[in-house]
């Protein structure tokens, strides 16, 4: 199971983080642990299946939390998204192309096979309005933050009991006075 970790600094996809990016000692031995650069070729070369896991990619935005994953090949109706508590599941398969008598493989590197993917949620997001999508091999979800949790201004009242000028305005109000006395 994943857990969503604020970070900094955008992550990079280089195995090794740069010397600009956020230094995380445990992700860099835990890059460096399960780094295995022949590993998919010695696999193919024993026969061995690869196991297909789609990568995800988790974003937050002001508004939302945004789930993205390449699902290439793999139909709507095979992909299956729960949510138990606070914790998003994201299951699904890619069926194996079935060989006819008479074909002769030279390689086969696609791999296949279902998938399990657990995502533990914030408290903030609402689980009620979550929306996904599988469109061109690429699977969207998009699960809104709770009005509560958004940030909101909040009116200061002067001594007199008078709310302050810039206080009883929003900015996008404030703006367009602007953009008038211009």
């Amino acid at each position: 199971m994943s857990t969503i970790v604020r970070r900094s600094t955008p992550v990079n996809n280089a195995a090794l983080p740069s010397v600009f990016s956020e230094w995380d000692p445990f992700r860099l031995m835990d890059s460096l642990l399960r780094w295995e650069p022949y590993h998919e070729a010695a696999a193919a070369r024993h026969g061995e299946q690869i196991a297909f896991v789609p990568r995800f990619d988790v974003k937050e935005t002001k508004d939302a939390f945004h789930f993205k994953a390449d699902l290439p090949g793999v139909n709507d109706n095979d992909v299956d998204i729960s949510l138990s508590g606070n914790q998003l599941t994201i299951t699904g398969k890619r069926e194996a192309e079935q060989q006819q008598t008479g074909e002769n493989f030279f390689m086969m590197e696609r791999s296949y096979g279902s998938f399990s993917r657990s995502f533990a949620l914030p408290t903030s997001a609402d689980v009620e309005k979550i929306k996904a999508d599988l469109r061109s091999g690429v699977l969207t979800i998009e699960l809104p933050k709770r009005a509560e949790s958004q940030p909101r201004k909040i009116s200061v009242k002067s001594a007199t009991g008078q709310m302050s000028q810039t206080s009883q305005t929003n900015p996008a109000s404030q703006t367009s006075q602007r953009s008038q006395t211009s």
